[in-house]
């Protein structure tokens, strides 16, 4: 199971719980009073317009944009083997998709509208954002099947460790110890290598008893998430909510396809609901600004609601946007120079990956980056005056 090849329902074949397979039988079907329990299963997709990049996209995934940690592979940033090693990877990583800097998405605060409604019975995501969260999910309605930021914990002795004490190593660009044992501490997040959470198999039974299934923003490619959809009664209705087609959704007698961006489809199924103004209500609420409280939130108007820039705003916008990638461009340059020179992270050979005995020189080195309780990711980020300096370097070759 998974994204495999299957063929589309014959139209001659009748629904069996549906008045017909489109969006207003769906809409009557939840309006009916039917509908008591709805399982949400999400994936990257319903995250992207919040501006948090997916993983395999060629040029703006996040594997895309760790080349410049000079990482063996891609992947090696959630391999559990390569993190004891060498963590700083992972946490240039942290520094940049932690939970705070993004505002949910519409996609999101659907499903907060779901729980409002009473009908949630369990959201199933593959996301590690927190995103859910931020739109107001309960913890105990999300089963985050590959974990999340939303808790962290000691590698060695497993001490849970506090949230307060991880954002600030984060914000500091600094590797978190533990307070216990001295070992790593990570992120709950499943790495390559280690098992999904215990959450998942206890709850992975729920779409057996669902009267509806929404699928939204995932490729269905990864296992065992991609086998829930399969997992609800044949008569139950399922809808995909994605820009193609994906895992088996649409052989079913009452699937629903709904394909295109994520947030545009929440918004279609919420008007055909007669639910829009609730949802851009709610998802209103989810716009402050980072470092604000969520009770403030509804005090702040949303991005719609936003003034006007005068001339000189909106010129003063375009400059700093072209700073930035000047400024993105020299850093680059930076990166590729470090590299050809042998200045970047150390790498670990794919032989050490493979618990195979890595050389002395390629241990010390290693050992010399995170040895301290606290060591720095100076070494990784380029500070502010650097930039600058840089830029002026670059104008004195202009002029």
């Amino acid at each position: 199971m998974g994204n495999e090849e299957s063929t589309p329902i014959d139209e001659s074949v009748p629904p069996q719980t549906l008045k017909a397979r489109d969006l207003e039988a769906l809409a009557d079907y939840i309006k009916s009073g039917k509908v008591k329990n709805v399982v949400v299963m999400t994936g990257a997709g319903i995250s992207t317009s919040a501006g948090i990049p997916d993983f395999r996209s060629p040029d703006t995934g996040l594997y895309a944009n760790l080349a410049r940690l000079n990482l063996p592979y891609a992947e090696a940033v959630f391999d559990i083997s390569y993190f004891k090693e060498n963590p700083e990877p992972f946490y240039t990583l942290a520094h940049e998709i932690y939970p705070g800097k993004y505002r949910p998405t519409i996609a999101h605060s659907f499903i907060r509208l779901l729980h409002d409604k009473g009908i949630l019975l369990k959201l199933f995501t593959q996301n590690i954002d927190c995103l859910e969260r931020e739109a107001g999910v309960p913890d105990d309605k999300i089963v985050e099947a590959h974990g999340s930021f939303a808790r962290q914990s000691c590698i060695e002795c497993h001490q849970p460790y506090p949230e307060d004490d991880i954002k600030q190593h984060i914000a500091a660009k600094s590797i978190p110890r533990c307070h216990e044992c001295k070992g790593l501490v990570k992120p709950e997040i499943v790495f390559f290598g280690e098992q999904l959470p215990a959450a998942f198999f206890h709850n992975r039974h729920l779409p057996q008893d669902s009267d509806l299934c929404i699928v939204m923003g995932t490729s269905l490619t990864v296992q065992p998430f991609a086998s829930l959809p399969e997992m609800t009664r044949t008569a139950t209705p399922r809808v995909l909510i994605n820009k193609e087609r994906v895992g088996g959704l649409g052989s079913g007698t009452d699937d629903i396809l709904l394909l295109g961006d994520c947030d545009d489809g929440v918004k279609k199924l919420a008007k055909a609901c007669g639910w829009l103004g609730e949802l851009e209500k709610l998802w209103a609420k989810t716009a402050y600004r980072v470092g604000d409280d969520a009770d403030s939130a509804a005090e702040q108007p949303s991005h719609e609601q936003q003034p006007e820039k005068t001339k000189d705003e909106a010129l003063e916008e375009e400059i700093d946007k072209i700073t930035r990638e000047v400024d993105e461009t020299l850093n680059l340059s930076k990166w590729h120079e470090e590299r050809v020179r042998g200045e970047g992270l150390p790498t670990v050979s794919s032989s050490k990956l493979s618990n195979t005995t890595a050389t002395k020189e390629e241990s010390a080195d290693i050992a010399r980056l995170h040895e301290d309780e606290e060591s720095s990711l100076g070494h990784i980020f380029v500070s502010r005056e650097a930039k600058d300096a840089a830029l002026e370097a670059e104008k004195s070759t202009k002029e």
